[in-house]
């Protein structure tokens, strides 16, 4: 497909002897790109972007482009449909990769060196990033993991750490501008035919319209938690955040309901607070 662009535009390419496996190859596919450039927009195999993905990549390269801040525009929206502000794209602290574009500034900190990791769990900057210690120990694994035992062989949790390491913030869209559509029973990775994060519909997105504010979206990235990650911490705040007045009526209906039962007497109620 490469080989047959036809429109005015210089075509590089770079093509590996051997099959190095998802970690070294993409990461050195990538880091041979940004030997040739400064910024580029990089789109993971199997994915379908938006035509105005490229547009707004291109935008906020070039208006982001000496913002340290700022670690990697990403074309993915999670958010179901639930507009997090007025704006056309808000911060995150996930950095999202099937259709992404970052800069050579924030790619040079990528690596796999194990003694990173060592260092910043042992000066716990990780609590910093997630407070939640349930959140917190899921990312220990992820990294210990990746880089103690070198499992699962991929390049993007590496990035995910590189991009945590330097406090950088993730440019998510409003609309969804990349879907995946490569699921099915016969992938590599995807092969949850019927996953949520399959098919998600993609939009085009209009003229850029810059929030005034860098911080991050912490509802939105609640929410990416348990959509992306399968990790839903923020379930049991729904039940604890009942009033004390609510829990007494609650408390009193149960009793009500269980008077009117013959052998009473033989219930046992027990009640735990969290």
């Amino acid at each position: 497909m490469i080989e047959q662009v036809d429109w005015d535009c210089e075509v590089l390419t770079n093509y590996a002897d051997e099959n190095l496996g998802c970690k070294k190859r993409v990461a050195s596919g990538i880091s041979w790109v940004f030997s040739q450039v400064e910024s580029a927009i990089i789109l993971e195999d199997d994915c379908l972007p938006a035509p105005t993905f490229f547009s707004f990549c291109e935008t906020l390269l070039q208006h982001y482009k000496n913002d340290e801040r700022i670690c990697m525009i990403s074309g993915n929206n999670f958010q179901r449909g639930i507009q997090r502000n007025p704006y056309s794209y808000y911060f995150s602290k996930y950095p999202h990769i099937w259709g992404w574009a970052t800069w050579r500034r924030a790619w040079q900190y990528w690596s796999d060196d194990p003694q990173q990791w060592t260092i910043f769990r042992k000066n716990q900057l990780l609590q910093s990033i997630h407070p939640n210690p349930d959140e917190y120990q899921y990312w220990v694994r992820i990294f210990d993991d990746i880089f103690y035992r070198q499992h699962p062989d991929t390049w993007d949790y590496l990035w995910t750490f590189a991009c945590w390491s330097q406090g950088g913030l993730t440019i998510l869209p409003r609309v969804n501008l990349v879907t995946n559509i490569g699921f099915r029973a016969d992938a590599t990775h995807t092969k949850m035919e019927n996953s949520t994060n399959a098919y998600i519909p993609m939009f085009d997105i209009s003229e850029v319209n810059h929030p005034p504010f860098h911080v991050i979206n912490s509802q939105a990235d609640e929410y990416s938690l348990g959509f992306c990650f399968d990790v839903n911490f923020a379930e049991p705040k729904n039940w604890i955040q009942i009033t004390f007045k609510q829990y007494k009526i609650l408390v009193k209906k149960i009793i009500k309901t269980l008077k009117k039962l013959n052998n009473f007497d033989s219930i046992k109620l027990i009640f735990v607070s969290r």
